[in-house]
């Protein structure tokens, strides 16, 4: 495995650790710490939804601000009570649902006429649990440890609880008031009672259900419920979307009877100041008893959406896959190629979040995020600073190889990794230079001194070969080989080459006077410069590499420094290199230029037409 691959591998699987224990967490139900953030999503999400017409089964008499104005008091008597009761139940309503607190007593004969008009239908009344510290339920293991556990239960009064159906009418809210469950089943010690929902939903379906783990059946349906049997809430619209009709339209008697036969009527408080309200994404004051009204549509219709343990396991695979899948796409590629990707399955992600939404499967969005952005965010902070320390690493290696070769050069074999790995054969101009009498000077100044100078020297050359379009293929101790025709041949190598060889002259004539006297009296340089073809190529191992031009032309351009000094001129140059410069190059415009003389080059059989020239202010000083 690479050394690249290894640290990739360990971040997906740490990845997939921390999504796999918070998928097991919320699995479980104990990711409380991100009810906020799930509330405020499920929120965007069920407006993105839109309202949805509910079924028409449910019809609520509210007790209004004009029911209130009509008995001139709130609560209403009892009697007033018995009276809607009364007109309700003589129209074959499925059942009548109360979701009052009936728990304090009132005229024993109003009380009584309630009694009577509660046992003449089929009826439910409202009861309440109470929680000690605000508390709803407590850990533990079994079928019912997550059912909500009470501390007591608030019952309505003995006459009305032995004439109508009991049930407890408490919902979970989050954080910002919102209910998002109704439990179906509460518990106090020993005391397991149904919920005010469940037990109106039994009585209009006229069975008992069947309750199990993940889902009840009732009425030949299958409801899903959540972890300790609380059914999730999918809100209809804003306040009144549920049919709701005024309570002072059925003391008027001018109720229609075709909105109450074979209905639930619940019965609640809407009027201004009863308090029994809720936040909604659709209203900030829902009344509780529309509450009530959509968690008996549910539970009728099935149309609730499902929140159980499998779309709760289906929530830890995202919570695995998707850290995952970014960790790994932010590794497979560090640019706009990679962040598209990552764009998209992140996009992919949302739409099928949504989409299972509007099909009422409440899939999490919390725990994905919180499972995928902070390996991300990590992984990506990691990539960055690894990124720039490997740019900073290759920038100080760029500049230690523009140091070793030549400028240009360089630059060239960091864009063309493969330049010259096979040989590359062409015209080119060779200049070579070096100083005569360094090497018994170097004996008395010392390795200091000696460097120094050498710097100095070497650095006159680099700027002079680099300004006039050369490269310096090597420095070899006192003197450098000098090329023109790479990385690119060039019509006006030999042009250059032939301006170059005056400019190094004259500055190399500036410098050694600049020299104190006694070691310049011993300097001296001498320049070939020859023109034809070489054959450029890299030498070496795989662990170390040179670029090196070989060649007859190589070798004559070397050894007309020798020539050079045998005619004591500082440049000795080939009469094939200046007609390639041309009559306009530097070397016929400046110093003093003579030949051709016909010589006779070490190592080579036949001669060779030389030029000679001489820098006009040495013209008179032989060196």
């Amino acid at each position: 495995m690479s050394r690249r691959a290894l640290p990739t591998l360990i971040a997906l699987v740490l990845a997939g650790l921390w999504g796999a224990g918070l998928g097991f967490a919320h699995w479980r139900g104990d990711m409380a710490f991100l009810d906020r953030f799930e509330a405020t999503m499920t929120d965007l999400r069920t407006l993105f939804r839109g309202p949805e017409p509910p079924p028409d089964l449910i019809t609520i008499v509210a007790i209004d601000d004009d029911a209130v104005r009509h008995e001139g008091s709130y609560p209403l008597s009892r009697a007033t009570l018995a009276r809607i009761v009364d007109t309700i139940g003589r129209l074959g309503p499925k059942a009548i649902a109360l979701d009052l607190l009936l728990v304090d007593p009132g005229a024993k004969d109003n009380d009584e006429a309630l009694a009577r008009s509660l046992g003449g239908t089929r009826s439910v009344i409202a009861a309440a649990a109470v929680y000690p510290g605000g508390r709803q339920w407590t850990l533990g293991e079994g079928p019912l440890a997550r059912v909500p556990d009470a501390e007591r239960f608030l019952w309505p009064l003995k006459a009305f609880s032995d004439a109508a159906a009991v049930g407890v009418v408490n919902v979970i809210t989050d954080r910002t008031g919102t209910p998002r469950f109704v439990p179906l089943l509460f518990r106090a010690a020993d005391q397991l009672e149904a919920s005010f929902s469940l037990r109106v939903a039994t009585v209009a379906a006229g069975e008992d259900p069947e309750i199990a783990p993940d889902h009840l059946s009732l009425g030949g349906r299958s409801i899903r419920t959540d972890i300790g049997h609380i059914l999730p809430l999918a809100f209809y619209g804003p306040r009144g979307t549920i049919r709701t009709i005024s309570a002072a339209t059925v003391l008027d008697g001018q109720l229609d009877p075709g909105i109450i036969r074979n209905r639930i009527v619940l019965i609640g408080a809407t009027a201004t100041g009863t308090g029994d309200v809720f936040p909604t994404p659709f209203d900030p004051v829902l009344p509780g008893v529309e509450v009530m009204s959509t968690a008996i549509a549910h539970l009728m219709t099935g149309d609730g959406i499902v929140r159980d343990r499998y779309v709760r396991l289906a929530d830890a695979g995202f919570a695995v896959v998707l850290p995952m899948l970014l960790v790994g796409l932010l590794a497979w590629r560090r640019n706009a190629s990679g962040l598209a990707a990552v764009a998209g399955v992140v996009l992919l992600w949302v739409v099928v979040n949504m989409t299972a939404f509007s099909h009422h499967i409440w899939l999490s969005a919390a725990l994905p995020i919180t499972a995928a952005v902070p390996p991300a965010i990590l992984f990506g902070a990691a990539q960055l600073w690894l990124g720039r320390s490997r740019a900073q690493f290759f920038a100080t290696q760029s500049q230690l190889l523009q140091r070793v070769e030549a400028p240009g050069m360089g630059e060239w074999l960091a864009r063309h990794g493969d330049f010259l790995s096979d040989p590359v054969r062409g015209d080119a101009a060779i200049l070579f230079i070096d100083l005569s009498g360094f090497t018994g000077l170097s004996e008395t100044l010392g390795p200091v001194a000696t460097r120094e100078l050498l710097n100095n020297f070497h650095a006159l050359v680099d700027e002079e070969v680099t300004s006039s379009g050369g490269v310096v293929t090597s420095f070899m101790g006192d003197g450098a080989m000098i090329l023109f025709g790479l990385p690119q041949p060039s019509a006006n190598d030999a042009f250059n080459a032939a301006r170059c060889c005056v400019g190094l002259a004259s500055r190399t004539n500036g410098w050694l006077a600049s020299l104190p006297a006694s070691t310049a009296s011993r300097l001296g340089f001498k320049i070939g410069a020859h023109h034809g073809t070489i054959v450029a190529s890299r030498l070496g191992g795989e662990g170390r590499q040179h670029i090196a031009a070989i060649g007859d032309t190589v070798n004559v351009a070397s050894r007309l420094m020798e020539i050079a000094a045998e005619h004591n001129a500082e440049v000795a140059v080939s009469d094939k290199m200046l007609d390639a410069a041309g009559r306009d190059c530097a070397l016929f415009k400046s110093g003093a230029l003579r030949g051709p003389v016909e010589t006779h080059i070490r190592g080579r059989s036949g001669s060779l037409a030389i030029w000679f020239w001489q820098s006009a202010r040495t013209l008179h000083t032989p060196r």
